[in-house]
């Protein structure tokens, strides 16, 4: 792996400069501030394994990490705990507004595997098509899940297909559930953003109990909030008039920032033990969350529609684009062991997502003054089904300690399903803002595949161990795929320990990638023509050069370095290089020409404008290396803990398809995939994220100081390179306080973002006429301060 010298050693420089010059011996009563001695579930079957000892770099996200922070949404309190994971913020994207998709190590969203207590947690249904990261991704809406029910986070930084198959590339974040039958908090949030807007509020709480003399436990938790919309927009300054402000909006006829949402989530977490060997265990999560995000303004005027729009919106209008999404899940399994070492675990995983689609402050223009305001634009679904059979041994090999010998079955059964919205939604030119499903548009695809699996893991020595696993999965829809994974771990003294990997891997198209479709129609001067995005494997796609999607496959290696001199310092460097293949992008929308609209007509499809469609179309080659530090300084009364760590990567496209010859035939000359796409890639998010933080803490007071520096982002323009920009890299500061009165009780005031920091503003010629101030490539979002207060009460 060449990853540059320079690179490791400034990672290695940053993270020993922030510890304190004044080191001193760690008293034998104080609680170390590593998470190194964390036992871990996460990438391993070898019980008490702890995180120091994993061959595999691995994070743990403590509940207090994860409510250090204003934010009531997971996805954004891991994005400032880990600095290898991106959330940004995207507005006016549709669907993708609501339903944002994270990434880890600069990968797509949905080269990450998500689990919930081990067990794989299913998709969201949405898609993501339009200008963001993760375009062209559908995955887990990390959101869906109650931060009250949550114990800790693993976050597994390796490849790991081989292990849990399909999608863990990136890497692994396992959620763990609070599951002891007692204790609980309940806890009140308040804030909003110092420009005046985005008010949000939420009240959480869990509790636990026992029963059936203390044989079963049962943790519930639960969370409802709401989150008003922000508005960040500038004011138009194109030469078309379109001007005017829409009642309701203020100041700005645009509508750019977070969406409006309202939401509510509850899970449990039980187990009963049937004996001493025999423990029956659940776990259920269901969430519902209505978000309203917004499309362009359409002014008085807008198509030529004056006389029509006189009626219904005479100061123009802001199309609105509501999604009521509906997240379930359920784990249910008995597992036991033996005397000699063996265990079984057997269960039923369900995953069901649904997103309904509406389009509301809106118009159909081909309907005139029939026309309703509010359509329903139709659904996606997405269902997973899951059976499970997981075994370990233990063997005596004569050894200094017993090799633990892992194996297993997975059967898995997938949905999607595309349903058409309302007649109003698509006929003629279809609700402004966002065009329904057609009926033609329905989809009902399905798939399933099996895997087996078999590991070695044991610890060879006292200073050597290493494992190896093999996986085998077969698909229906596109074949089979075999991985495997080498890991090792060498201590040359409790203190110092190097770890290594080396492990291929795969994700196989998702059902969404294979099989949406949407072909929106509009009318323009009395002529009727429609845009499509076409699944690969049709008749029109294929004539137009798309092949059947195979799965991506990857190469993951990685060295690292664990460091604990004393009980109050620890520091983790790992360096990894991913190469993957046959990535899975969607291609750059493509105006057709007459050739291409007369081949289109001989197979039905009519004036098609342009198209696109899912490609396997580039191989890329990650670089990078991470840093992880912890310090922890006690005081007679108090305590003051110290955290740094860092993030560098860097993605190169290292081939890409070029376009098909057929399209050349028929006189296209727009790229299969555009530079825009090529772009997001390799440089649309930051390719280094630092976040340095200390918190004091009494017993009766919690004082916090957070620092995160996010990289320069560049986003490269579809044609222009000219248009080209790059965005500078930014300091955000977090503070909170808190103050105990009692054991029980928490009275918090933060501010994140303190310093009021935006992003660089867009150049005129990217901002849409001066309608966008800031990218929504973003990864902080453009929102500015946000001040909060908390009230929590604990048992």
């Amino acid at each position: 792996m060449s990853l540059t010298p320079s690179r490791l050693a400034a990672a290695v420089v940053f993270a020993l400069a922030t510890v304190p010059a004044f080191a001193q011996d760690a008293s034998s009563e104080t609680t170390k501030a590593s998470t190194l001695d964390t036992v871990i579930v996460t990438g391993t079957h070898v019980a008490n394994r702890t995180v120091a000892e994993s061959q595999s770099p691995i994070d743990i996200i403590s509940p207090e990490t994860l409510q250090a922070t204003g934010t009531t949404e997971l996805a954004t309190a891991l994005s400032r705990a880990l600095p290898s994971l991106n959330f940004p913020r995207p507005a006016l994207v549709d669907g993708t507004s609501g339903v944002r998709p994270a990434q880890l190590r600069g990968l797509s969203p949905d080269q990450v595997l998500v689990l919930v207590n081990g067990k794989r947690y299913h998709t969201s249904a949405a898609i993501n098509l339009n200008g963001s990261i993760g375009r062209g991704s559908s995955a887990v809406d990390l959101n869906s899940i109650p931060v009250a029910a949550i114990e800790r986070v693993e976050v597994l930084r390796d490849g790991a297909s081989a292990q849990y198959g399909s999608d863990a590339i990136a890497g692994v974040i396992n959620i763990v559930l609070k599951g002891a039958g007692k204790g609980g908090s309940l806890a009140v949030n308040y804030g909003e953003y110092s420009k005046g807007d985005g008010e949000q509020f939420q009240l959480s709480g869990d509790t636990g109990v026992s029963f059936a003399d203390g044989r079963g436990t049962v943790h519930v938790a639960g969370q409802v909030g709401s989150q008003d919309p922000t508005n960040r927009s500038g004011a138009y300054a194109g030469t078309v008039p379109n001007t005017g402000n829409y009642p309701g909006v203020g100041e700005k006829a645009f509508v750019i920032g977070d969406p409006d949402v309202n939401a509510g989530a509850v899970s449990a977490n039980a187990s009963f033990d049937f004996s001493e060997n025999v423990t029956a265990y659940a776990t259920a999560i269901a969430s519902n969350r209505d978000i309203t995000s917004y499309a362009f303004y359409r002014s008085p005027n807008h198509s030529g529609q004056t006389a029509l729009l006189a009626q219904f919106y005479p100061d123009g209008y802001v199309p609105e684009i509501n999604q009521y999404s509906k997240d379930r899940s359920l784990v249910a399994g008995v597992k036991g062991s033996n005397d000699s070492g063996f265990t079984w675990d057997v269960s039923y995983n369900y995953g069901y997502n649904k997103v309904d689609y509406f389009t509301r402050n809106s118009i159909n223009y081909a309907l005139g003054t029939s026309s309703p305001t509010s359509f329903y634009d139709g659904a996606l679904e997405y269902t997973q089904n899951i059976f499970n059979a997981d075994f370990t041994q233990a063997l005596d090999w004569g050894l200094a300690y017993p090799v633990t010998w892992s194996f297993g079955t997975e059967y898995r059964d997938e949905k999607w399903n595309q349903s058409p919205g309302d007649l109003a939604s698509y006929t003629g030119s279809g609700a402004q803002g966002f065009i329904g499903f057609t009926a033609a548009n329905s989809v009902h695809a399905d798939r399933h595949n099996y895997a087996f699996y078999t590991g070695l893991e044991a610890d060879l020595t006292d200073k050597f161990s290493a494992g190896i696993t093999g996986r085998f999965e077969d698909y229906s829809d596109f074949g089979s795929k075999v991985s495997g994974k080498l890991s090792a771990r060498y201590a040359f003294t409790d203190r110092v320990a190097l770890r290594a990997t080396a492990s291929n891997g795969f994700r196989a198209p998702s059902l969404a990638q294979q099989s949406y479709q949407a072909i929106s129609s509009t009318i323009n001067n009395g002529v009727f023509y429609q845009s499509g995005t076409f699944p690969a494997d049709t008749a029109v796609a294929q004539a137009l050069g798309a092949k059947p999607l195979k799965a991506e496959t990857s190469t993951n290696y990685s060295l690292g370095l664990v460091l604990q001199p004393t009980d109050q310092f620890s520091l983790t460097v790992d360096a990894y290089q991913i190469e993957i293949d046959d990535r899975i992008l969607l291609s750059s929308n493509i105006a057709t020409t007459t050739a291409a609209q007369a081949l289109l007509a001989s197979l039905g499809v009519n004036q098609v404008t342009q198209f696109r469609y899912f490609t396997n179309a580039a191989d890329t080659r990650t670089r990078g290396v991470d840093v992880v530090s912890t310090y922890a300084i006690p005081f007679a009364n108090s305590g003051l803990d110290l955290t740094a760590s860092y993030s560098y990567g860097k993605t190169e496209v290292t081939n890409l398809d070029a376009s098909p010859s057929v399209l050349t035939d028929l006189g296209i000359t727009t790229g299969l995939v555009g530079r825009d796409e090529v772009g997001r890639l390799e440089d649309s998010f930051p390719k280094s994220k630092a976040i340095v933080g200390g918190t004091w803490h009494s017993d009766h007071w919690s004082l916090g100081l957070t620092g995160t520096r996010y990289g320069s982002v560049t986003v490269r323009n579809s044609t222009t390179p000219a248009n080209d920009q790059t965005y500078a890299a930014k300091w955000l500061v977090d503070v909170t306080a808190s103050y105990k009165p009692t054991s029980q009780w928490t009275l918090t005031l933060g501010a994140d973002n303190v310093l009021d920091t935006y992003p660089d503003e867009n150049r005129y010629v990217n901002s849409t006429s001066g309608v966008f101030p800031y990218s929504n490539y973003s990864p902080f979002g453009f929102n500015g301060a946000y001040v909060y207060g908390k009230i929590a009460y604990t048992w």
